[in-house]
């Protein structure tokens, strides 16, 4: 069930009155409600699915029931690596099979060898890249004794399927969100009207800005030799918005979904586009990820202690990781590794924190120094949005190429011109 369907505009209505004014007296009978609504809401799409969900809910509150006995430390070490293999053993089946057959193929023909394997039909379950990395928080926080593992099934379950974030984040902690399940919830007028102005905020976002900007980034993107290089920047441009549109607009309606019932997510976009540095960039951008893979996987590497070897590794790491989370292909690996590049001279020189306030703030406008540095960041990031687009490789070397060539200072020329210009005032507002 999509945020931007009839379906949606349905049941949200339904569960809303049913939750405050059938089961508003009982906690429990609000969080089942949660349940039953979030497993109505995911099986949706795909009813099957349901049972994997369901599955990483019972593995992952039973290991936090046993570490909250288990005392050995390699006894609790073992159960902590049962909850990843388990968790990332899945996402890697649904995600990565046919991706790492197919390279593995292609491997060996580089030396001769004809291997003779088929890729699965695999359908990809919905949301399962937010779920798993949304349990799998439970499980370490719980192991590392930074949050006590919950007796309460129900709310257990409510938590990792909480239908307003669960399919597209953001992705949060239970040392946030579990917490909220036990306390009792009443209803907030003004809280529920902030929460209804960001559902709306969010939807523009979507239908308005990603929508339209999707129409035109996919015409230029998928007949990108028949145009200049103006054009392709264009494209680029237009997919800048689209992909922003998409995720913070999601993230918006999820937040302004969970206020109506009482809940309070964590912001998850704070306009990134408005970074004057790669580092502000990733405090900004998609602010749930970029925080879990710092905590859960940056940190633990050493982060950014030691010698710049180390650095250089654990960047690369978290990086070549965040891309190859988004999909399964070498173009989210390279996005990845270009970001890394970006990032890499501001933490050895020690500058990626320097820009950590509010762009112009106590002022009208930002500086011309901070306009510069905006332009320089957004023009960065615009360029590696091209490989996270393209079909493959050489699909954005190809863009990028003409992009960067004589027609880059020819007029724009594609069908739908007026469309571009409409859909480019929109974003501008």
């Amino acid at each position: 069930m999509l945020f931007n369907s009839i379906d949606f505009a349905i049941f949200l209505p339904i569960v809303f009155l049913l939750y405050w004014f059938v089961v508003n007296r009982n906690l429990k009978w609000q969080n089942f409600l949660i349940v039953a609504a979030s497993y109505i809401f995911y099986g949706w799409w795909d009813w099957r699915f349901l049972s994997l969900i369901l599955f990483s809910t019972v593995v992952d509150y039973s290991i936090g029931r046993l570490l909250r006995t288990q005392e050995n430390l390699a006894k609790r070490k073992a159960l902590l690596w049962t909850s990843i293999l388990v968790n990332f053993g899945f996402l890697a089946f649904f995600k990565y099979y046919n991706f790492f057959l197919d390279n593995f193929i292609s491997a060996f023909s580089l030396f001769g060898t004809t291997i003779n394997a088929q890729g699965l039909k695999i359908i990809l379950p919905v949301g399962i890249s937010f779920y798993t990395f949304q349990t799998l928080s439970y499980t370490i926080d719980v192991y590392k004794r930074e949050l006590e593992p919950t007796k309460d099934f129900i709310a257990f379950t409510a938590f990792v399927s909480f239908f307003p974030q669960l399919v597209a984040g953001p992705i949060e902690r239970a040392t946030n969100l579990l917490p909220q399940f036990y306390k009792k919830r009443s209803f907030e007028y003004d809280k529920a009207i902030d929460g209804l102005r960001q559902i709306l905020w969010g939807l523009f976002k979507k239908i308005v800005i990603a929508d339209n900007s999707a129409h035109l980034a996919n015409q230029i993107f998928n007949n990108s030799t028949e145009y200049d290089g103006s054009t392709l920047v264009l494209g680029v441009l237009f997919f800048t918005f689209q992909i922003y549109g998409d995720f913070s607009g999601y993230s918006d309606i999820a937040i302004g979904t969970s206020r109506l019932f009482g809940f309070n997510l964590k912001q998850n976009f704070a306009f990134p586009y408005f970074s004057r540095d790669i580092a502000e960039f990733w405090r900004r951008w998609h602010i749930s990820l970029s925080t879990w893979f710092r905590d859960y996987l940056y940190i633990p590497l050493g982060g950014s202690r030691g010698g710049n070897w180390k650095k250089v590794r654990n960047t690369f790491t978290i990086f070549v990781v965040s891309g190859f989370w988004h999909g399964a292909n070498w173009t989210f690996i390279v996005w990845g590794m270009l970001n890394a590049l970006y990032f890499l001279p501001l933490l050895l020189l020690k500058r990626n924190r320097i820009n950590t306030g509010t762009v112009a703030q106590g002022k009208l406008l930002p500086s011309f120094k901070e306009l510069l540095q905006i332009g320089t960041t957004f023009s960065l990031t615009a360029l590696t949005w091209v490989f996270f687009r393209a079909e493959n490789i050489d699909h954005a070397l190809s863009y990028l190429s003409t992009i960067f060539s004589k027609s880059l200072f020819e007029f724009p020329n594609f069908h739908g011109k007026l469309h571009a210009l409409t859909t480019l005032i929109l974003i501008t507002l």
